[in-house]
């Protein structure tokens, strides 16, 4: 039975969200008062201000209505792994948008830069809230280390495809080679935090070790990304004196640091992993 639970609306944690989404909403009207903008740059960040919005209005109705508490998967760990994306989404656009979309009298795109700005304070605010749990509370796994590192994998993969462009790769099988190292690793990650979150492990046999085998491989195809990428991108190919902003050459360089990035990332998640089944589970 659907109950009302004002709680959701009135504590700490439930005011951030109400303004959250009233911020997002604000940035999205902005930006789209100015108008359409051909780049995928421009289309990242009003993607990230409609889904914060749409998930933090989605999250707050249903804990209003405790329909939350019949949901098959663990609420809690849903909620805090959202609100650590948002964060990072919002950092993005926050960084981006006043980067390549503001000028010094662009009033509206101006407004719209800062209030993302504070959206993503409202956002890290609601982490640092979600984060304080009472000691010996249990935690899901978007908010262990290993699930903050998936999800950064999968950010990660995000602003490299927003910064692909089908020319730069068709005609060399170096890049292609890339692309697809960038798209597998980006799939099962994207797997693993679904399967994670929905508590359907147990149907997979060994699945912790299969993930350690995934962080592995993945590790070794990003490295070769790191490499290749560079490589078959920048030869031959120094950045033209009419490049401006949104240039094309640019986004090489995105990709080649989002790249270096998720190596890191996945370097760190493999260790962690190893360590974490073959050592810490056995003391």
């Amino acid at each position: 039975m659907i109950g009302v639970d004002l709680r959701a609306l009135t504590q700490p944690v439930g005011i951030m969200r109400i303004m959250a989404a009233i911020l997002t909403c604000m940035c999205f009207s902005l930006v789209a008062t100015v108008g359409y903008v051909q780049s995928p740059y421009w289309a990242w960040c009003m993607f990230t201000w409609c889904f914060c919005f749409f998930f933090t209005l989605l999250i707050l109705i249903l804990e209003f209505t405790t329909v939350n508490a019949k949901l098959p998967f663990a609420w809690d760990d849903f909620t805090t792994g959202f609100a650590m994306l948002s964060t990072l989404m919002c950092l993005s656009v926050s960084i981006i948008y006043p980067t390549f979309f503001t000028c010094k009298t662009c009033h509206r795109q101006i407004g719209a830069s800062v209030v993302s700005w504070v959206c993503f304070g409202v956002y890290a605010g609601e982490v640092v809230l979600t984060r304080l749990r009472p000691s010996g509370q249990n935690i899901g796994f978007l908010s262990t280390l290993p699930g903050i590192m998936k999800m950064l994998e999968t950010f990660l993969a995000c602003l490299i495809f927003m910064s692909l462009e089908t020319g730069q790769y068709s005609s060399s099988p170096g890049l292609q080679w890339c692309v697809a190292a960038y798209s597998l690793c980006f799939i099962f990650a994207l797997l693993i935090i679904l399967l994670t979150t929905a508590q359907l492990t147990s149907f997979v046999p060994y699945f912790d070790k299969v993930v350690i085998v995934y962080n592995i491989l993945a590790a070794v195809m990003y490295t070769t990304a790191m490499v290749i990428w560079p490589l078959y991108s920048f030869r031959n190919n120094k950045r033209p004196i009419t490049c401006a902003s949104l240039c094309p050459w640019d986004k090489l360089v995105v990709v080649t640091f989002m790249t270096i990035f998720n190596v890191i990332v996945y370097t760190l998640d493999t260790v962690y992993s190893i360590r974490l089944v073959f050592f810490v589970s056995n003391e």
